[in-house]
């Protein structure tokens, strides 16, 4: 078992469930979901930008990405229909927490100039969506042999549909928010 999904069962759940008045063990917040998404707008010109964003995603993630193709065609873009554009991963169990707890401890603090992440990250709907600028952060991804610099979208999905009780879950598992004040 991963050592952030121990601590969420034996000391964010229980004190979820007494800070926000859960009577329910089974109706405490908790993650469904990571997903990493990566869009790639110059793999329509160039396809081993693309391979090599995939074979990167694959170290940090831990599992294959799926290459996403475009729906519909835009001449402004220079893109077709079926053109692939993207990548994703969608992370659960263990290996979500895994990633979680690498993207806590290592990755956001390699970040320049990191002053914590935004609290108006949330959806409406309890998700969290946040960006990191570049794939180096992770020490998953050798430095030198990276092609070019690319970003990505975290998605964390959770069963809670308030926005509160998402933010008081991400921050007991020791997500690093910025202060507000």
């Amino acid at each position: 078992m991963a050592r952030l999904q121990e601590k969420y069962k034996d000391v964010v759940s229980p004190a979820l469930q007494s800070e926000l008045g859960i009577s329910n063990v089974l109706a405490v917040p908790r993650l469904v979901k990571i997903v990493i998404s990566m869009g790639m707008g110059r793999a329509s010109a160039n396809r081993q930008l693309l391979d090599a964003a995939a074979a990167e995603l694959a170290l940090i993630a831990g599992q294959k990405p799926l290459v996403c193709n475009a729906r519909k065609s835009v001449s402004n873009f220079k893109l077709r229909e079926g053109m692939a554009i993207g990548l994703k991963v969608t992370l659960r169990g263990p290996r979500m927490y895994e990633f979680l707890d690498r993207l806590i401890s290592v990755a956001l603090p390699r970040v320049r100039d990191f002053r914590g992440l935004s609290p108006k990250g949330f959806d409406s709907r309890g998700n969290y969506n946040m960006g990191i600028s570049e794939q180096t952060v992770f020490p998953e991804v050798p430095a030198d042999k990276v092609q070019f610099q690319q970003g990505m979208n975290i998605t964390m999905v959770t069963t809670t549909k308030s926005d509160a009780h998402s933010f008081a879950l991400l921050q007991k598992l020791g997500m690093p928010f910025r202060d507000t004040k």
